[in-house]
């Protein structure tokens, strides 16, 4: 059963928060990133890098994006704190919000590669819990648990054995 994962307020919005971090590195906020960021944040749903560059791709309302940009624009967004990796599947980097979003785990299924979201308040406390135990001050934590998801763990019915 997926868990949906909610949105959290926060006082500024992605691009706001991106062009803030630009701002410390003394770089500049151009067309391009400011299309990646407004597509990126269009839509809460994990995506890879090539999903993103096809999406920017297909729309007309902006000056070409390069493969490039969006890469290192990518890397920037995950600098600022906008965006996390989550995993990867078929050698590609799996991203997803990392602001504006409660702090949340992941099921990842290493046959199909869903990736399935869940809060779990017990298992946030344990981890509090063996932090202070070992003098470890936590400010967060990442959960990936690997394994089958329910449709790959089925067992496989073999249609010749029915005709037995």
């Amino acid at each position: 059963m997926e868990q949906q994962v909610s949105a959290v307020d926060v006082a500024v919005s992605p691009l706001q928060k991106f062009q803030e971090y630009l701002a410390t590195r003394k770089m500049r906020v151009t067309p391009e990133r400011t299309a990646i960021v407004e597509e990126v944040f269009s839509y809460h749903e994990h995506f890879e890098a090539e999903e993103l560059v096809e999406r920017l791709t297909m729309q007309q309302t902006v000056r070409r994006v390069s493969r490039s940009t969006v890469y290192r624009t990518l890397n920037y967004l995950e600098e600022a704190g906008l965006l996390r990796k989550v995993a990867r599947t078929n050698d590609r980097e799996v991203y997803e919000h990392d602001y504006g979003y409660e702090q949340h785990d992941h099921l990842i299924c290493r046959n199909c590669n869903t990736l399935i979201e869940f809060n779990n308040d017990e298992i946030s406390r344990m981890l509090e819990q063996v932090a202070a135990a070992n003098g470890f001050v936590m400010e967060g934590h990442r959960l990936e648990v690997h394994g089958l998801c329910e449709a790959c763990s089925r067992p496989r019915r073999h249609p010749k054995l029915g005709l037995i």
